[in-house]
Protein backbone atom coordinates (compact mmCIF):
# COMPACT_ATOMS: atom_id res chain seq x y z
CA UNK A 1 0.00 0.00 0.00
CA UNK A 2 1.63 3.05 -1.25
CA UNK A 3 1.08 6.91 -2.48
CA UNK A 4 -1.50 7.52 0.37
CA UNK A 5 -2.10 11.25 1.40
CA UNK A 6 -2.30 10.96 5.31
CA UNK A 7 -5.74 12.61 7.47
CA UNK A 8 -4.58 13.48 10.29
CA UNK A 9 5.95 -23.67 20.41
CA UNK A 10 7.17 -27.06 19.08
CA UNK A 11 5.80 -27.96 15.94
CA UNK A 12 3.93 -31.01 17.23
CA UNK A 13 2.13 -28.83 19.90
CA UNK A 14 0.79 -27.29 16.77
CA UNK A 15 -0.34 -29.79 14.61
CA UNK A 16 -2.95 -30.54 17.61
CA UNK A 17 -5.14 -28.30 16.18
CA UNK A 18 -6.22 -30.40 13.10
CA UNK A 19 -6.72 -33.76 12.96
CA UNK A 20 -6.71 -36.47 10.54
CA UNK A 21 -9.95 -35.49 8.48
CA UNK A 22 -10.98 -32.13 9.57
CA UNK A 23 -9.04 -28.49 9.95
CA UNK A 24 -10.46 -25.56 12.17
CA UNK A 25 -7.67 -23.25 11.55
CA UNK A 26 -9.62 -20.65 9.77
CA UNK A 27 -13.53 -20.57 9.16
CA UNK A 28 -13.53 -23.18 6.36
CA UNK A 29 -13.53 -26.16 8.74
CA UNK A 30 -12.97 -27.93 5.90
CA UNK A 31 -12.33 -31.67 5.34
CA UNK A 32 -8.46 -32.95 4.68
CA UNK A 33 -7.85 -34.70 1.36
CA UNK A 34 -5.86 -38.02 0.64
CA UNK A 35 -2.73 -36.02 1.01
CA UNK A 36 -3.74 -34.92 4.27
CA UNK A 37 -4.31 -30.88 2.86
CA UNK A 38 -7.40 -28.59 3.29
CA UNK A 39 -9.06 -25.91 1.15
CA UNK A 40 -5.60 -24.25 1.29
CA UNK A 41 -3.19 -26.72 0.35
CA UNK A 42 -1.12 -26.43 3.01
CA UNK A 43 0.81 -29.19 4.98
CA UNK A 44 2.35 -29.16 8.32
CA UNK A 45 5.20 -27.08 8.30
CA UNK A 46 5.53 -23.16 8.34
CA UNK A 47 5.45 -22.54 4.71
CA UNK A 48 6.67 -19.29 4.25
CA UNK A 49 7.40 -17.78 0.92
CA UNK A 50 9.44 -14.63 1.18
CA UNK A 51 10.21 -12.59 4.36
CA UNK A 52 11.71 -9.02 3.01
CA UNK A 53 12.18 -5.62 3.59
CA UNK A 54 8.70 -3.55 2.58
CA UNK A 55 8.18 -0.39 2.33
CA UNK A 56 4.96 -0.12 0.73
CA UNK A 57 2.99 -0.18 3.68
CA UNK A 58 0.92 2.42 5.32
CA UNK A 59 3.42 5.48 6.66
CA UNK A 60 2.85 4.20 10.27
CA UNK A 61 4.58 0.82 9.50
CA UNK A 62 6.81 1.34 6.89
CA UNK A 63 8.31 4.87 8.40
CA UNK A 64 11.58 5.35 6.40
CA UNK A 65 13.25 1.78 6.88
CA UNK A 66 10.40 -0.03 5.66
CA UNK A 67 8.78 -3.62 7.63
CA UNK A 68 9.66 -6.77 7.29
CA UNK A 69 6.95 -9.03 6.02
CA UNK A 70 6.50 -12.65 6.30
CA UNK A 71 4.29 -13.81 3.45
CA UNK A 72 2.75 -17.65 4.09
CA UNK A 73 2.53 -19.61 1.06
CA UNK A 74 -1.41 -20.64 -0.29
CA UNK A 75 -4.47 -19.19 1.44
CA UNK A 76 -7.79 -19.60 3.16
CA UNK A 77 -9.86 -17.50 0.46
CA UNK A 78 -8.26 -17.55 -3.18
CA UNK A 79 -9.67 -14.06 -4.60
CA UNK A 80 -9.81 -14.23 -7.97
CA UNK A 81 -8.18 -10.71 -8.17
CA UNK A 82 -5.30 -11.87 -5.85
CA UNK A 83 -2.23 -9.53 -6.75
CA UNK A 84 0.32 -12.18 -4.36
CA UNK A 85 -1.38 -14.99 -6.83
CA UNK A 86 3.18 -16.35 -7.84
CA UNK A 87 2.40 -17.60 -4.14
CA UNK A 88 -1.13 -17.32 -3.24
CA UNK A 89 -2.83 -19.81 -5.76
CA UNK A 90 -3.18 -23.35 -4.14
CA UNK A 91 -3.56 -25.72 -6.87
CA UNK A 92 0.34 -23.94 -7.66
CA UNK A 93 3.38 -25.90 -6.14
CA UNK A 94 5.60 -22.82 -5.20
CA UNK A 95 8.79 -22.94 -3.80
CA UNK A 96 8.51 -22.45 -0.03
CA UNK A 97 12.15 -21.45 1.24
CA UNK A 98 11.36 -21.28 4.91
CA UNK A 99 9.56 -23.83 6.38
CA UNK A 100 11.13 -24.33 10.24
CA UNK A 101 10.82 -21.99 12.94
CA UNK A 102 14.68 -21.64 13.40
CA UNK A 103 14.97 -20.63 9.22
CA UNK A 104 11.83 -18.16 9.56
CA UNK A 105 13.39 -16.43 13.00
CA UNK A 106 16.83 -16.85 10.90
CA UNK A 107 15.87 -14.75 8.27
CA UNK A 108 13.17 -12.10 10.02
CA UNK A 109 16.40 -11.30 12.37
CA UNK A 110 18.66 -10.68 9.44
CA UNK A 111 15.54 -8.37 8.00
CA UNK A 112 14.79 -6.34 11.21
CA UNK A 113 18.41 -5.14 11.13
CA UNK A 114 17.58 -2.70 8.57
CA UNK A 115 13.53 -2.28 9.25
CA UNK A 116 11.89 -0.36 11.65
CA UNK A 117 11.42 -2.94 14.22
CA UNK A 118 8.27 -4.06 13.16
CA UNK A 119 7.47 -7.63 11.25
CA UNK A 120 4.27 -7.99 9.58
CA UNK A 121 2.87 -11.56 9.48
CA UNK A 122 0.76 -11.43 5.61
CA UNK A 123 -1.85 -13.85 4.64
CA UNK A 124 -1.65 -15.80 8.23
CA UNK A 125 -5.30 -16.74 8.62
CA UNK A 126 -4.39 -20.14 7.62
CA UNK A 127 -1.20 -20.63 9.58
CA UNK A 128 -1.83 -17.96 12.22
CA UNK A 129 -0.49 -21.09 14.81
CA UNK A 130 2.79 -20.35 13.52
CA UNK A 131 2.70 -16.63 14.88
CA UNK A 132 3.33 -18.39 18.55
CA UNK A 133 6.57 -19.81 18.54
CA UNK A 134 8.37 -17.73 15.64
CA UNK A 135 7.52 -14.90 18.33
CA UNK A 136 8.31 -16.97 21.42
CA UNK A 137 11.55 -17.83 19.43
CA UNK A 138 12.13 -14.39 18.33
CA UNK A 139 11.95 -13.44 22.14
CA UNK A 140 14.19 -15.77 23.45
CA UNK A 141 16.76 -14.44 21.26
CA UNK A 142 16.20 -10.66 22.29
CA UNK A 143 13.86 -9.43 19.99
CA UNK A 144 11.25 -7.22 20.46
CA UNK A 145 9.31 -6.15 17.26
CA UNK A 146 6.40 -4.61 16.80
CA UNK A 147 3.58 -7.04 15.44
CA UNK A 148 1.22 -6.71 12.35
CA UNK A 149 -1.40 -9.13 11.71
CA UNK A 150 -1.87 -8.12 7.63
CA UNK A 151 -4.99 -10.63 7.06
CA UNK A 152 -8.05 -10.77 4.64
CA UNK A 153 -10.51 -10.55 7.73
CA UNK A 154 -11.36 -14.24 7.08
CA UNK A 155 -10.85 -15.32 10.83
CA UNK A 156 -12.31 -17.10 13.77
CA UNK A 157 -12.98 -15.51 16.73
CA UNK A 158 -10.95 -18.04 18.54
CA UNK A 159 -7.96 -17.28 16.42
CA UNK A 160 -7.88 -13.28 17.33
CA UNK A 161 -8.59 -14.27 21.06
CA UNK A 162 -5.35 -16.89 20.88
CA UNK A 163 -3.26 -14.08 19.40
CA UNK A 164 -4.41 -11.44 21.75
CA UNK A 165 -1.09 -11.56 23.54
CA UNK A 166 1.10 -11.74 20.59
CA UNK A 167 -0.17 -9.01 18.12
CA UNK A 168 0.07 -5.46 18.52
CA UNK A 169 -1.42 -4.13 15.32
CA UNK A 170 -4.21 -5.75 13.72
CA UNK A 171 -4.61 -4.77 9.59
CA UNK A 172 -7.24 -6.56 8.44
CA UNK A 173 -8.64 -5.93 4.53
CA UNK A 174 -12.11 -6.13 4.92
CA UNK A 175 -13.33 -6.67 1.38
CA UNK A 176 -17.30 -7.66 1.24
CA UNK A 177 -20.29 -6.81 2.50
CA UNK A 178 -22.09 -8.70 -0.26
CA UNK A 179 -22.28 -12.39 0.20
CA UNK A 180 -23.11 -13.55 -3.18
CA UNK A 181 -19.99 -10.92 -4.28
CA UNK A 182 -17.62 -12.86 -1.33
CA UNK A 183 -18.98 -16.51 -2.99
CA UNK A 184 -18.53 -14.53 -6.87
CA UNK A 185 -14.67 -13.34 -6.51
CA UNK A 186 -13.54 -15.94 -3.12
CA UNK A 187 -15.71 -18.52 -2.97
CA UNK A 188 -16.55 -17.78 0.63
CA UNK A 189 -20.52 -17.23 0.88
CA UNK A 190 -20.28 -16.72 4.44
CA UNK A 191 -17.21 -13.75 4.80
CA UNK A 192 -19.32 -10.97 5.51
CA UNK A 193 -20.52 -12.47 8.17
CA UNK A 194 -16.93 -14.20 9.57
CA UNK A 195 -15.50 -10.56 8.80
CA UNK A 196 -17.71 -8.62 10.55
CA UNK A 197 -17.40 -10.69 13.77
CA UNK A 198 -13.70 -10.84 13.28
CA UNK A 199 -13.22 -6.80 13.29
CA UNK A 200 -15.39 -6.79 16.24
CA UNK A 201 -12.97 -8.79 18.55
CA UNK A 202 -10.33 -6.71 16.73
CA UNK A 203 -11.89 -3.40 17.83
CA UNK A 204 -12.61 -5.31 21.39
CA UNK A 205 -8.97 -6.08 21.60
CA UNK A 206 -7.39 -2.83 20.35
CA UNK A 207 -10.01 -0.12 20.28
CA UNK A 208 -9.78 2.75 17.90
CA UNK A 209 -6.95 4.78 19.09
CA UNK A 210 -3.96 3.76 17.29
CA UNK A 211 -0.49 4.37 19.56
CA UNK A 212 2.49 5.37 17.73
CA UNK A 213 6.30 6.06 19.02
CA UNK A 214 8.69 9.09 18.81
CA UNK A 215 9.22 8.39 14.78
CA UNK A 216 5.49 8.06 14.38
CA UNK A 217 5.79 4.37 13.86
CA UNK A 218 2.86 2.05 15.17
CA UNK A 219 3.08 0.11 18.46
CA UNK A 220 -0.73 -0.90 18.93
CA UNK A 221 -3.93 -0.39 17.47
CA UNK A 222 -6.10 -1.46 14.33
CA UNK A 223 -5.81 -0.19 10.89
CA UNK A 224 -8.83 -1.67 8.87
CA UNK A 225 -8.49 -1.07 4.98
CA UNK A 226 -10.66 -1.81 1.69
CA UNK A 227 -9.69 -2.26 -1.37
CA UNK A 228 -12.81 -0.39 -4.10
CA UNK A 229 -12.90 -2.81 -6.75
CA UNK A 230 -14.66 -1.85 -10.22
CA UNK A 231 -18.21 -2.05 -11.14
CA UNK A 232 -18.33 -2.39 -7.12
CA UNK A 233 -19.19 0.84 -5.75
CA UNK A 234 -22.36 -0.17 -3.96
CA UNK A 235 -20.17 -3.12 -2.34
CA UNK A 236 -17.36 -0.35 -1.09
CA UNK A 237 -20.20 2.03 0.40
CA UNK A 238 -21.79 -0.59 2.53
CA UNK A 239 -18.37 -1.84 3.71
CA UNK A 240 -17.91 1.55 4.91
CA UNK A 241 -21.21 1.76 6.36
CA UNK A 242 -20.74 -1.49 8.30
CA UNK A 243 -17.14 -0.23 9.62
CA UNK A 244 -19.29 3.85 10.90
CA UNK A 245 -21.76 1.25 12.88
CA UNK A 246 -18.28 -0.11 14.74
CA UNK A 247 -17.03 3.32 14.63
CA UNK A 248 -15.72 6.45 11.97
CA UNK A 249 -13.02 6.85 14.45
CA UNK A 250 -11.33 3.53 13.29
CA UNK A 251 -8.17 4.13 11.67
CA UNK A 252 -8.76 3.51 8.01
CA UNK A 253 -6.76 2.73 4.71
CA UNK A 254 -8.77 3.32 1.51
CA UNK A 255 -7.00 1.57 -1.67
CA UNK A 256 -7.62 2.60 -5.12
CA UNK A 257 -4.54 0.40 -6.06
CA UNK A 258 -6.78 -2.54 -7.92
CA UNK A 259 -5.21 -3.22 -11.49
CA UNK A 260 -6.39 -6.90 -13.68
CA UNK A 261 -3.03 -8.77 -13.27
CA UNK A 262 -1.78 -9.82 -16.60
CA UNK A 263 -2.56 -13.83 -17.47
CA UNK A 264 -4.90 -14.08 -14.82
CA UNK A 265 -8.48 -15.02 -15.98
CA UNK A 266 -11.22 -12.05 -14.68
CA UNK A 267 -14.95 -11.72 -15.26
CA UNK A 268 -15.31 -8.84 -17.62
CA UNK A 269 -15.83 -6.19 -14.93
CA UNK A 270 -12.60 -6.98 -13.07
CA UNK A 271 -11.14 -6.46 -16.26
CA UNK A 272 -10.02 -2.52 -15.94
CA UNK A 273 -9.05 -0.06 -13.11
CA UNK A 274 -11.40 2.10 -11.41
CA UNK A 275 -12.82 4.87 -12.76
CA UNK A 276 -12.64 8.72 -11.68
CA UNK A 277 -16.06 8.44 -11.08
CA UNK A 278 -16.19 5.30 -8.70
CA UNK A 279 -12.89 6.61 -6.82
CA UNK A 280 -15.23 10.02 -6.10
CA UNK A 281 -18.16 8.37 -5.03
CA UNK A 282 -16.51 5.84 -2.38
CA UNK A 283 -13.99 9.25 -1.29
CA UNK A 284 -17.12 11.11 -0.86
CA UNK A 285 -19.26 8.39 1.19
CA UNK A 286 -16.34 7.94 3.52
CA UNK A 287 -15.67 11.46 4.34
CA UNK A 288 -19.54 11.79 4.48
CA UNK A 289 -20.02 9.35 6.95
CA UNK A 290 -17.63 10.98 9.41
CA UNK A 291 -14.04 9.08 8.90
CA UNK A 292 -11.17 11.83 9.85
CA UNK A 293 -8.52 8.65 10.74
CA UNK A 294 -5.86 6.90 8.14
CA UNK A 295 -4.78 7.16 4.76
CA UNK A 296 -7.00 7.86 1.17
CA UNK A 297 -4.77 6.35 -1.47
CA UNK A 298 -4.92 8.65 -4.61
CA UNK A 299 -6.23 7.24 -7.84
CA UNK A 300 -3.85 9.41 -10.43
CA UNK A 301 -0.56 7.70 -8.41
CA UNK A 302 -2.06 4.22 -8.96
CA UNK A 303 0.63 1.76 -10.35
CA UNK A 304 1.46 -1.66 -10.60
CA UNK A 305 2.03 -2.86 -7.28
CA UNK A 306 3.15 -6.82 -8.36
CA UNK A 307 5.39 -8.06 -6.31
CA UNK A 308 8.37 -10.46 -7.59
CA UNK A 309 8.25 -13.42 -4.75
CA UNK A 310 11.32 -15.00 -6.82
CA UNK A 311 13.81 -12.57 -5.92
CA UNK A 312 15.08 -12.37 -2.17
CA UNK A 313 13.63 -8.59 -1.67
CA UNK A 314 10.19 -9.26 -3.64
CA UNK A 315 9.63 -5.74 -3.36
CA UNK A 316 11.83 -2.23 -5.16
CA UNK A 317 13.28 0.04 -2.43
Amino acid sequence: MTDSKHLGKPQKDMETHNDNSTCSLCPRSCHKNEKGMGYCGSGNEAEVASICLHKGEEPVLSGKKGICNVFFSHCNLQCIYCQNVDISRNNIAKAQPYNSINQVVDRIEEVLETSENVVGFVSPSHRWHFIIPIMDELHRRGRKPTVVYNTNCYDTIDTLKALENYIDVYLPDFKYTDPLLAQRYSQAKDYPTVAEKALKEMYRQKGSTLITDDNEIAISGLIVRHLILPGCTHNSIEVLNTLADISTNINMSLMSQYFPLEGTPLPDELGRHITQEEYDQVVKHFYDLGFHRGWVQDLDLTNTYKPHFEQMEAFEQ
